[in-house]
């Protein structure tokens, strides 16, 4: 499993979201993002909209599987 911490640089729109969203799905791991107690799925659009991702939160990306490491950096960048 790999894990990587960042604190999220802007809110995300609807467009910003399906992005996201997007990118997550280009990789065969299971990847989650969690902030405060809420985790779910990175490859869902109503769950990441769910979170209300706002600018200064600090988010978690856990990815596992065979690409879990350019999973993370990539949506960690996506982030911040």
């Amino acid at each position: 499993m790999t894990e990587k911490t960042v604190i999220i640089k802007s809110a995300l729109d609807a467009r910003q979201v399906a992005f996201f969203v997007q990118t997550a799905g280009k990789f065969q791991s299971d990847i989650k993002i969690a902030i405060d107690n809420k985790k779910v799925s990175a490859k869902s659009i109503m769950g990441i909209i769910a979170l209300e991702m706002a600018e200064g939160q600090r988010a978690n990306i856990l990815a596992e599987g065979r690409d879990e490491e350019a999973a993370v950096n990539e949506l960690a960048a996506a982030l911040s």
